[in-house]
C-alpha cells in the first residue's frame, strides 16, 4: 500500500523534478517508509512507500526490469503474486526481490497490457515502457483493479497528463487550478455519491474500476481508456446447485481468500463489528494468526433515542473476540468527536462520497497504533444481498420502467428532483439543470447487460448497481481513511475467487423471501424496519464458525447516532456552520432551503442526518480546496 504519481508530457515537454517532488510529498502519509523518483525526459514517476512485503531496499520503487527500460510505481497488493512469479520464472524471467511489485513488471513484459487480467488483488499502478523508443518517448500504462478498491485519479494539466493516488497531489502541479464540477455537484446532492468517472474537481477524473489507460505520443489516439473487466451475473435460470452446495463452495472460497490475503511481512489485524461480515473474516483469519488484534468502534448512547439505541455493537464484537481469542481494542465515540476531526477528515477524503465516515476514521486511527494491515468485511452486503429493503423497491411495479422509477426514487438520498430549483441558488441551478441525475443513474446499468424478465433479474440488477456505485464509494472513502493513518485495508470478500462464486449464486439463495417487500425509510429512525432477510447463503456458510446470535442477527450498519446528536450536543456546531449567512456553501445553495431542513430536523419532524452530514462536508471541502 503506497502512494503513486506519474507525469506524462503529451507534447514532449520535459518533466520538472521539483513538480514531481511536490506532488509526491503531499501524499507522504500514504507511504512514510521512503520515497523514490524517476525522470526520463517528458515522463516522471514518483512513489511513497508503505513497506508490507519485502521490507528490504529491494522493494523500493520505481522498480525496474533487468534492463531498466520498464518501470512501475504501484499501490496495493497482488495476492497471487507467488504463483505468477513461479510461472514467469519458468518462462525465463529473473527476479531480484521478493515483492509483488516486481511481478507486475515481468508480467507486462510477458503478456502486455492485459497482464492486469491475471492479477488477483487490489491495485493501482503506472508503468512506463521505454523499450525500443528514443529517450523520453516511451508509453505509459495506468491501471486500476477490477473492483476499484484502490483509487487512481488523472487530469490534463497544460501539456501534461497527470496521474496520482490522491487529488491533492494533482493540485500541486502548477498547471492545475481547482474548480467545482457542477455535474458532480448535481450527482452528489442527489445520491450522496458521484457516478461515472467524475469528481467534485472539474476536469479531475477517477479512473473507473476494471479499467486501464494508455498514453502514447506515437499513437494516433494518444490517450485511450479500455475496460478490461466488469461484474457478470449468471442467469438465475441456469443455476442448478442447491443452497447447501453453494454455501459449501462459498465457505471454501472465502477460507482460501482470507489465507491469501494474510500474506505480509508486518502484523495483520482485523476490524470486528457485531455483524456476520467482519465476524466471518475474523473467524477464518484467527485460525492462522494466534491472538490476532481486532478493533471495534462504539458509541455513547446516553442521548440517543429510537433505533439509534441499538447502534453500539461492542457487546456483539466482544462476544466474538472472546470466542476467537483475539487481542481486542475498542474506541468509544461521543457527540463532540465529529467536530474535532472533520476538517482533517475532509482534507484526507477530498473526493466526497457516500455517508458519514468519521467513526471509521477513529477506528482506523486506533488500528494503526498496533498493525500496518487490517482486514475488513466490506463487500459482504453488496455481493450477498445485505440490504433486502433496497432491492425490494424494484419489485413494486411491472416492467423495466417501473423498476427504474422505484429504484431511482429510493436512491435520491438527499435532494429529490422536484426540490433542486429551491436547493441550488439561481446561478448554480442554471449550471446544474443541464445535468439530469436520472441520466447518471441509468448510465450505471448500461454495461451490466442484465435483463429484467423476473424477480431474480431485478435483484441482480440492483446488486450490480450497488456494487458499481455504493460499494465503490465505500472503497474510495475507506482508502483515504486508512491511508491517512498509513494503514492498509484488505477486503477478502472482494477476492477474485469469492466474487466469481458470488456471481454464480442466484438471488433465491441470498434472500429468504423474494415475495415480500418491506418498506424502509433509512433516513427516519422511527420508521426503519431492519431485517435478517439477506445473505442467506453466507449465514449458512459461516454457521459452523460464527455464533448463532451473530449469524441470525438483524442487519445493522456501522453508524453513529447522528440524528440525535444533530438535535442535541452537536446542534451548536451544526448551526454555527450551516446557519451562518457567510458560509461558503451559500455561494452555490439557497440559505432558506437549508435552514428549513435544519428546522425540520431539530423539531424531530424529519430525520435529515444524511443531508446535514453532506452539507457539513461540502462546507469544509470548499474551505479547504477552493
Amino acid at each position: 500500500m503506497c502512494g503513486i504519481v506519474a507525469i506524462f508530457g503529451l507534447d514532449g515537454h520535459p518533466v520538472a523534478q521539483p513538480d514531481l517532488q511536490r506532488m509526491t510529498d503531499v501524499i507522504a502519509h500514504r507511504g512514510p517508509d521512503g520515497d523514490g523518483f524517476h525522470v526520463d525526459g517528458s515522463v516522471g514517476l514518483g512513489h511513497r512507500r508503505l513497506a508490507i512485503i519485502d521490507l528490504s531496499t529491494a522493494g523500493r520503487q520505481p522498480l525496474a526490469n533487468e534492463s531498466g527500460d520498464v518501470l512501475v510505481v504501484f499501490n496495493g497488493e497482488i495476492y497471487n503474486f507467488r504463483q505468477l512469479r513461479s510461472q514467469l520464472q519458468g518462462l525465463g524471467h529473473r527476479f531480484h526481490s521478493q515483492t509483488d511489485t516486481e511481478v507486475i513488471v515481468h508480467a507486462y513484459e510477458e503478456w502486455g497490457d492485459h497482464c492486469v487480467s491475471r492479477f488477483n488483488g487490489m491495485f493501482a499502478f503506472a508503468l512506463y515502457d521505454a523499450r525500443d523508443r528514443p529517450p523520453g518517448r516511451g508509453r505509459l500504462l495506468v491501471a486500476r483493479d477490477r473492483y476499484g478498491i484502490k483509487p487512481l485519479y488523472y487530469t490534463i494539466g497544460g501539456d501534461y497528463l497527470l496521474v496520482a493516488s490522491e487529488i491533492k497531489a494533482l493540485l500541486k502541479h502548477p498547471s492545475v487550478r481547482p474548480r467545482l464540477c457542477h455535474h458532480a455537484l448535481s450527482d452528489y446532492f442527489t445520491f450522496q455519491n458521484v457516478f461515472g468517472d467524475r469528481t467534485l474537481f472539474n476536469g479531475v477524473h477517477l479512473l473507473p474500476p476494471g479499467t486501464m489507460l494508455t498514453a502514447d505520443r506515437a499513437s494516433s489516439d494518444p490517450i485511450r481508456t479500455e475496460r478490461y473487466w466488469d461484474y457478470r451475473f449468471c442467469s438465475p435460470g441456469s443455476a442448478s446447485a442447491s443452497l447447501a452446495e453453494n454455501a459449501e463452495r462459498l465457505h471454501e472460497a472465502l477460507d482460501r481468500a482470507v489465507a491469501r490475503q494474510l500474506v505480509s511481512d508486518v502484523p495483520v489485524g482485523s476490524y470486528l463489528s457485531g455483524g456476520i461480515d467482519s465476524g466471518s473474516i475474523t473467524a477464518l483469519a484467527s485460525r492462522h494468526i494466534a491472538r490476532m488484534h481486532t478493533f471495534t468502534g462504539g458509541f455513547d448512547l446516553s442521548s440517543a433515542s429510537g433505533l439509534e439505541l441499538g447502534f453500539d455493537e461492542r457487546p456483539a464484537s466482544e462476544l466474538m473476540a472472546n470466542l476467537f481469542k483475539t487481542e481486542h481494542y475498542e474506541v468509544v465515540l461521543h457527540s463532540g468527536d465529529m467536530e474535532q476531526v472533520l476538517p482533517e477528515l475532509i482534507w484526507h477524503l477530498e473526493d466526497l462520497r457516500v455517508g458519514q465516515c468519521y467513526p471509521n476514521y477513529y477506528v482506523a486511527r486506533l488500528a494503526s497504533k498496533f498493525v500496518k494491515v487490517v482486514l475488513s468485511g466490506a463487500g459482504g452486503d453488496e455481493l450477498f444481498g445485505g440490504y433486502p429493503w433496497r432491492y425490494y423497491r424494484g419489485l413494486q411495479g411491472d416492467g423495466a420502467g417501473a423498476y427504474f422509477d422505484a429504484y431511482y426514487d429510493y436512491w435520491q438520498r438527499l435532494i429529490p428532483d422536484e426540490d433542486r430549483v429551491r436547493f441550488f441558488n439561481e446561478e448554480t441551478f442554471r449550471d446544474v439543470q443541464q445535468f439530469n441525475p436520472r441520466d447518471s443513474f441509468r448510465a450505471v446499468f448500461d454495461d451490466g447487460r442484465i435483463p429484467l424478465d423476473n424477480v431474480e433479474d431485478v435483484v441482480n440488477a440492483s446488486l450490480y448497481f450497488e456494487l458499481k456505485t455504493f460499494l465503490h464509494g465505500l472503497f474510495v472513502v475507506e482508502d483515504k481513511i486508512s491511508m491517512a493513518h498509513s494503514l492498509e485495508t484488505r477486503v477478502p470478500f472482494i477476492d477474485d475467487e469469492v466474487v466469481d462464486v458470488a456471481l454464480r449464486i442466484p438471488p433465491r439463495h441470498k434472500l429468504r423471501e423474494l415475495g415480500t417487500a418491506p418498506r424502509v425509510d433509512e433516513d427516519d429512525s422511527g420508521k426503519v424496519r431492519r431485517t435478517a432477510d439477506g445473505k442467506l447463503v453466507l449465514r449458512q456458510a459461516m454457521e459452523r464458525l460464527v455464533p448463532t446470535e451473530i449469524v441470525d442477527r438483524v442487519k445493522q450498519g456501522f453508524s453513529a447516532p447522528d440524528a440525535s446528536w444533530f438535535r442535541g450536543e452537536s446542534i451548536n456546531y451544526v448551526n454555527g456552520l450551516l446557519r451562518d449567512p457567510k458560509a461558503r456553501i451559500y455561494e452555490f445553495l439557497q440559505p432558506a432551503y437549508t435552514i428549513r431542513m435544519l428546522d425540520e430536523h431539530t423539531s424531530g419532524a424529519v430525520n435529515h442526518r444524511l443531508l446535514i452530514w453532506s452539507l457539513l462536508s461540502f462546507e469544509w471541502w470548499l474551505r479547504l480546496f477552493l
